[in-house]
């Protein structure tokens, strides 16, 4: 328990330094966000190594790998906070103020997602085989999607919001940084609420698959709650570094199907052991090292052909150009 209170607390302060620092709204540069991303990178490295210092090697590799997943995953997310910014128009001075609430918001119910988890498996062992075939299921609708090359969709408001909205009341345009204003003399949201609770209720909807795959390399709660704290608060400033670079990742979705699909039979395994038959087991740094090498190589794979369409593209304008001056 002193544990976990003394990583809460340090958590906590960790954001109000972050919310001191940018408690005024501004236009988040490359230079800002890159900085505060090594910082949060940094303070993970940190805390994995401290495990691995006081704690035990394996503690160490499982936080890793989950913090690793996380944040890959949570780099797929940031393809759904675009759409909602621009849903919502969200000024630009204002977007780092609503990811960071929207990002805490995320974080307190995904704590409760993993409370709920940890209370599952530890009363039913069998859960793993739904978890693993969930992740399967996922693994594959993922390479689906990707395959179909569907045009990017527009953000939906859930139900959830919806019935906010509906309830309270939403104004007609954004009041600087005012979560609530007086209408006629009722209470109703600012666009501004609306955007923070989009984006932290719509993260649920990411933890139904993240969640299940970090228990795939952990059961330990902990570890669990601390690689998606870690993964989740550096999202913000990955959000305006690498903003401009999402749409190059084209092979990201089959990356992390790949690693989805790998921990999926990876629970489906450790179901089967526990259950008494006898079946090899994954080990932390085959897990770690396959979701490293998959993510380097979808990322390397995915530059290459953004940079073959972009010269294809280039190639295809300057020969329309020419043939317009031609008939022109």
């Amino acid at each position: 328990m002193g544990l976990w209170v003394a990583t809460i607390l340090g958590l906590s302060a960790l954001i109000a330094v972050d919310f001191f620092i940018g408690r005024k709204p501004h236009d988040v540069s490359i230079k800002e966000a890159g900085t505060w991303t090594a910082v949060w990178i940094a303070l993970a490295v940190m805390f994995g190594v401290g495990l691995w210092v006081f704690g035990e090697t394996r503690a160490s590799g499982e936080f890793f790998a989950g913090f690793i997943t996380e944040k890959s995953l949570s780099v797929d997310n940031l393809f759904v906070f675009v759409l909602i910014m621009a849903k919502f128009s969200v000024p630009s001075h204002l977007q780092q103020r609503v990811l960071l609430i929207g990002v805490l918001i995320a974080l307190v119910l995904r704590a409760i997602f993993i409370a709920a988890g940890a209370a599952i498996i530890a009363s039913f062992s069998w859960v793993f085989y739904i978890f693993g075939a969930f992740l399967i299921y996922t693994a594959w609708k993922l390479v689906k999607e990707a395959r179909a090359d569907e045009p990017e969709e527009e953000f939906e408001e859930n139900r959830l919001l919806k019935s906010i909205e509906n309830r309270f009341g939403v104004a007609d345009k954004y009041h600087g940084t005012k979560l609530f204003i007086r209408v006629n003399g009722k209470r109703v949201l600012t666009p501004l609420m609306v955007v923070m609770l989009a984006i932290g209720t719509t993260d649920v909807l990411f933890a139904l698959d993240s969640i299940p795959a970090i228990f795939g390399l952990t059961q330990d709660p902990y570890i669990v709650f601390t690689a998606n704290a870690f993964a989740l608060m550096g999202l913000r400033q990955l959000y305006f570094l690498i903003g401009g670079l999402l749409r190059k990742l084209v092979h990201l979705s089959y990356g992390l199907s790949v690693i989805l699909g790998f921990i999926g039979v990876k629970l489906v395994l450790h179901a089967l052991h526990e259950s008494g038959v006898h079946v090899p087991e994954i080990s932390i740094p085959v897990s770690l090292g396959v979701i490293c090498g998959v993510l380097i190589i979808t990322t390397i794979t995915s530059l290459i052909a953004s940079k073959k369409q972009a010269e294809r593209e280039a190639a295809e304008g300057a020969e329309k150009a020419a043939k317009d001056s031609v008939e022109a």
